[in-house]
């Protein structure tokens, strides 16, 4: 029989002391991890609370255009920022309410709108790189005052005439009685635009004195020299700044400028004065040098667009209408434009009923 190993088992039994000392520092030790644990859980939050202060959100409503509102809670300090962090552009005719670098605070509601005629005006204008200033874009609006004026006016007297034939050749040529002028009184409504005559509308007039024909002998049939209704081209002369042309001429430009605009002495000036600046423009020469060639270039002036102006032939127009003509032929302009529309189809400055730029 083999002889076994033999083992002891020893079983230490601890004093009951010993015992209770050992579970005593067992539960001190967990204690002592919860409150661990509970700061770190306090540090985070306090933690979080200084970030949130730091960061300084604020609550801003956007009022869109269409009228659809939107809030959010953002950090970013300007309007612009704020915009942009909400994918909001901003079109050319739109503005920002506040402005776009205006600062904002919790509470701020931004409005996008519309600008104003004005303000896409200064807009294009800064675009364009003009330098200019508000005053000088806001001369344009500047109060209109009017005044109520009587000027005399000559009344021009007519060549006529009177047809001799058969007899001695000698006579032909010969004046019989000598013309003068007349007068009349016009009273006129002028509007002023910082002292810058802008309309001018007659409003009565009166003939103080009729006009006495000159009358010719010769020997052909009678003609008279006003009332032609020629459109053909006749020879027109130039100097000094002055345009001369003939009677029948005359009658035509002034029907034309009439038929553009002839409801106020300002406004016929305007219309003649783009003809005379085409005619002494570079870029317009190609269909003339004079106001009439500018008049029947085609497609540019009524003369080829439609036979509306022939009604307004052999004087069939207000007697400041001829005035304004003869005034441009003579120098006189009331703007440096070389286009005009009709009113509300264009921007520029407006002046009897048409747009100019």
């Amino acid at each position: 029989m083999t002889n076994c190993p033999k083992y002891s088992i020893i079983i230490t039994v601890l004093p009951k002391e010993v015992r209770k000392d050992m579970k005593n520092k067992e539960s001190a030790s967990l204690s002592i991890m919860k409150i661990i644990c509970v700061s770190i859980i306090l540090i985070l939050i306090s933690g979080i609370s200084v970030l949130a202060v730091n960061t300084n959100l604020s609550d801003v409503k956007i009022m869109l255009q269409n009228g659809y509102e939107l809030t959010a809670l953002t950090s970013k300090q300007t309007v612009a920022e704020v915009l942009e962090e909400n994918h909001i552009i901003l079109e050319d005719t739109q503005k920002a309410t506040p402005a776009l670098d205006e600062k904002i605070s919790s509470g701020t509601v931004i409005k996008i709108t519309d600008k104003t005629y004005n303000e896409v005006k200064i807009a294009e204008v800064s675009e364009q790189g003009v330098q200019t200033s508000l005053d000088e874009l806001m001369q344009n609006y500047a109060p209109i005052t009017e005044k109520i004026v009587v000027e005399q006016v000559a009344i021009p007297y007519e060549t006529v005439t009177k047809n001799i034939a058969g007899t001695d050749k000698d006579v032909e040529n010969k004046i019989i009685q000598q013309g003068a002028e007349g007068l009349k009184e016009i009273t006129y409504k002028i509007k002023y635009q910082n002292d810058v005559e802008i309309e001018k509308t007659v409003l009565s007039e009166v003939v103080v004195k009729e006009p006495v024909n000159k009358i010719v002998q010769v020997n052909k049939k009678a003609v008279t020299t006003r009332g032609a209704t020629d459109s053909r081209t006749s020879a027109v002369s130039y100097g000094g700044g002055k345009w001369s042309y003939s009677a029948s001429d005359i009658d035509l430009l002034c029907a034309i400028t009439a038929q553009e605009c002839g409801s106020s002495y300002a406004g016929s000036l305007a219309v003649i004065s783009c003809a005379c600046n085409r005619a002494e423009s570079a870029k317009w020469k190609k269909n003339g040098s004079d106001p009439l060639s500018q008049y029947k270039a085609k497609g540019q002036f009524c003369y080829s667009i439609d036979s509306h102006w022939k009604k307004r032939l052999n004087g069939n127009y207000a007697s400041y209408v001829k005035q304004a003509v003869t005034d441009a032929l003579n120098g006189k302009r009331n703007h440096n434009y070389l286009s005009f529309r009709a009113g509300g189809t264009h921007s520029g400055v407006y002046i009897g009923g048409n747009v100019y730029f």
